[in-house]
């Protein structure tokens, strides 16, 4: 019989897998975790079809009345006619749909210097010339596009209403959350980089460049950081999805460099590690090669956990005007536009922003969760104990 045969029940299920797939065994096990994954995967393909261009496309045209409220089902016109709407109306166009306002005036303006000029010589075509005619008749020909060329503004399908400019609000969400999950996933991803690198270093050598990078932490770490955030922000004097992905990311480095500096210290003292340096590895391939695949697990869950606040601090940036600029949408000025909106009664807009921020977020936290307790050795060895 074979050693591994004779281990009891679940050590003989998991003899012979490494930890990536010991931690995927344990992760489908949580149902919670499987279903936080589903929706992360969800919005983080939205995203991408925004960023091709295959969905929300026209989140910046007018496809309906100002603040029009949700409609889950398409409405013919003879019903919006019948309930009074205010919305534009599908008839046929009349040449008294715009009327030049100063038009009389121009005309008995016109017969008044024909008459005091017929002594002098025959009129002529050029007396009196209306200079808005060309405005007008552009106008015109807006107005018939609008009321027989584009019936959709009336009986389109709006799951989540218009702003005040007449927009989709749910494909101005799904381009906000292309701009809001992806600053989030890039600073979290420059902020874990910095954090990994400067902690493992430091962790790892100890001495003045131990010295250094902790004084370098306590004074980021001692600056409030929405203040450091606003101060980069004011610095650096550009708006931009990368300027804010550069902001978050050299300021929320701090935590990661804590936690990694402690792992090196604490993993710099263990059997594999002065295995290697007995072999004769370098240290920059301890570093790298033999100690960071084992604290790997502590890198994915803040990276996790640092998206989660990078997309809570793009919000506010964007609440408070250092975000993208106004060419651009975000969940952040989705939120700012919808402050406007409450005063007049119009709530639908602030409800698909929070509603799509609420639930990412709280998807991504779960996951985070999920990978936590499937990663750390710690937590699956004192559940087995108990057992």
């Amino acid at each position: 019989m074979s050693a591994v045969a004779s281990l009891p029940g679940g050590l003989a299920d998991e003899a012979g897998r490494n930890m990536w797939q010991l931690a995927w065994r344990r992760f489908r096990a949580d149902r919670f975790g499987v279903i936080s994954a589903v929706v992360v995967m969800v919005g983080l393909v939205m995203c991408l079809a925004s960023a091709a261009g295959v969905i929300a496309l026209t989140w910046n045209l007018e496809v309906g009345p100002s603040n029009a409220p949700p409609a889950w089902w398409a409405q013919a016109p003879t019903e919006a006619k019948a309930k009074g709407s205010a919305a534009l109306q599908v008839r046929k166009a009349t040449e008294t749909d715009i009327q030049d306002p100063i038009g009389a005036d121009l005309e008995a303006a016109a017969q008044s210097i024909g008459r005091h000029s017929r002594q002098d010589r025959p009129p002529t075509a050029t007396d009196i010339t209306d200079p808005i005619a060309d405005e007008l008749a552009q106008a015109q020909q807006a107005v018939r596009r609008l009321t027989v060329a584009t019936p959709g503004l009336v009986d389109a399908t709006l799951w989540m209403g218009t702003d005040k400019w007449g927009r989709d609000v749910l494909a101005k969400t799904i381009k906000g959350a292309q701009t809001s999950i992806l600053v989030g996933l890039s600073a979290a991803l420059l902020a874990t980089l910095i954090g990994a690198v400067l902690g493992a270093v430091t962790g790892w050598f100890g001495g003045w460049v131990d010295d250094l990078g902790n004084w370098v932490y306590n004074v980021i770490h001692a600056i409030p950081s929405i203040l450091l955030i606003l101060a980069i922000a004011a610095v650096l004097g550009t708006k931009g999805e990368w300027a804010i992905v550069l902001i978050l990311g050299l300021t929320s480095w701090t935590g990661v460099y804590r936690l990694m500096r402690g792992e090196y210290m604490k993993q710099r003292q263990r059997e594999y590690v002065r295995a290697a340096e007995a072999i004769g590895a370098s240290a920059w391939r301890q570093i790298f090669v033999h100690v960071l695949p084992n604290v790997s697990h502590v890198l994915l869950v803040q990276f996790s956990l640092l998206t989660v606040a990078c997309i809570k601090a793009e919000v506010i940036l964007s609440y408070l005007g250092f975000g993208v600029p106004v060419d651009g949408v975000s969940w952040g000025t989705m939120l700012t536009e919808a402050q406007n909106d409450l005063l007049v009664g119009k709530w639908w807009q602030l409800l698909s922003a929070t509603l799509a921020m609420s639930i990412f977020v709280t998807a991504l936290s779960l996951l985070t969760d999920a990978l936590r307790d499937a990663l750390d050795p710690r937590i699956v060895q004192q559940g087995e104990a108990n057992d």
